[in-house]
């Protein structure tokens, strides 16, 4: 009982969670010009259903010591359906450089459903993550038909052992808990937070963003929503609205070679099969170049994107009578991704704030003020 009080006071200590409200400025407020309609909060969430939820670990500071911090870690969940839906959704996944890991995706690609939350954290917490979130499903639902509970879940990575005492496994159990009890619809925390604590983004500071469109097909008005957990990419390469900011703002990079990875997750409401996102996941790679991303060896570029559509589609009785999208009707919703995930990654450098993490390493956050003056010299300023 000392021993769960202790764990639990530890976990409100170090524990930021998601917020009701936007208030940092996001790459729009600055003026950044981006193509495309973004739904009501240009968030991921803007598809009706998705839930998303963070457990952010901040704590100590200066040398390394492994399993004692500093720490600079966390967990996102992303839940295509929210967190009291049982219901699998069509999925699809792709990687574009492998050098990265998404448990789960074989049987995604084999099934064409993703059943329950998308997790990201850091690359060494994949495993207990993963096993948190089978203990999550067994607590908050019921076996399946034959009686037993089996589960493939879907968990993503990224690398913060720049700034965070990444070996010391400070991610537990408890922490993808409260990403998954604490998601909720509506504005997404972004920067520092949840999984995206760590990270480092064109060798300035990273970590969660998303955006969202909205936009109109010949069948009707669907939304694109995408959040991302960036980690990746050369300074000198940051190009933002075509302008090659990178270059322009050299100050004090971090290691000076693309060594990070981006895990990109695709939701809509469009009625699409498993193949048709197949192609959606695809078209993320387009929003990282318009960034300046040319998949470095070293990165892990893996995306999953997902339809809320045609619900009860996984149901094991019956037969089920679909709804999709003509694919001559898919170039809006490729055009939608491509854009969605170009401002989420910008919104991930915006909404990050500088941080120094374990031996003192530190990493800039991208400079609003230069970043606006840069855009003017381009004649690219909005605002």
């Amino acid at each position: 009982m000392i021993r769960f009080i202790l764990t639990r006071i530890l976990l409100l200590l170090c524990v930021t969670h998601l917020t009701f409200g936007q208030a940092k400025p996001r790459a729009r407020d600055l003026g950044v010009p981006f193509d495309g309609t973004p739904g009501a909060n240009n968030a991921i969430t803007d598809v009706k259903g998705v839930e998303v939820g963070h457990t952010t670990l901040i704590s100590g500071s200066g040398k390394l010591k492994v399993g004692e911090g500093p720490v600079r870690t966390g967990v996102t969940a992303v839940l295509p359906r929210g967190k009291d839906s049982k219901d699998a959704a069509f999925g699809a996944w792709f990687t574009l450089n492998g050098n990265g890991e998404m448990t789960g995706t074989t049987w995604v690609e084999d099934s064409g459903f993703v059943d329950g939350p998308i997790m990201i954290t850091n690359t060494h917490s994949v495993g207990v993550v993963r096993d948190a979130v089978i203990a999550w499903k067994v607590k908050h639902g019921s076996p399946d038909m034959e009686g037993y509970w089996w589960s493939l879940p879907v968990v993503a990575e990224t690398w913060d052992g720049f700034l965070n005492d990444i070996n010391g496994f400070h991610v537990k159990p408890e922490h993808a808990f409260h990403a998954l009890d604490t998601a909720h619809s509506g504005p997404v925390e972004e920067g520092n937070v949840g999984g995206g604590t760590g990270m480092i983004c064109n060798e300035f500071k990273g970590g969660i963003g998303t955006a969202s469109r909205a936009l109109d097909a010949k069948s009707g008005r669907y939304t694109v929503g995408v959040l991302v957990q960036c980690n990746y990419g050369r300074r000198s390469e940051l190009r933002i609205a075509g302008v090659p900011v990178g270059k322009e703002i050299p100050e004090r990079p971090a290691y000076g070679e693309d060594v990070g990875s981006i895990i990109v997750v695709v939701a809509t409401d469009a009625p699409l099969i498993p193949t048709q996102l197949k192609r959606i996941a695809r078209r993320a790679s387009l929003g990282l170049g318009r960034d300046g991303s040319y998949s470095g060896d070293g990165s892990g570029d893996i995306f999953i994107a997902f339809s809320t559509a045609n619900p009860g589609a996984a149901n094991p009785k019956g037969i089920h009578d679909l709804r999709m999208l003509p694919n001559d009707q898919l170039d809006p919703i490729f055009l939608a991704t491509v854009q969605a995930t170009e401002e989420a990654v910008v919104n991930a450098m915006v909404a990050a704030e500088t941080m120094t993490g374990i031996n003192d390493h530190t990493v800039i956050a991208l400079p609003h003020d230069k970043l606006r003056e840069v855009l003017k010299r381009y004649n690219r300023l909005t605002k």
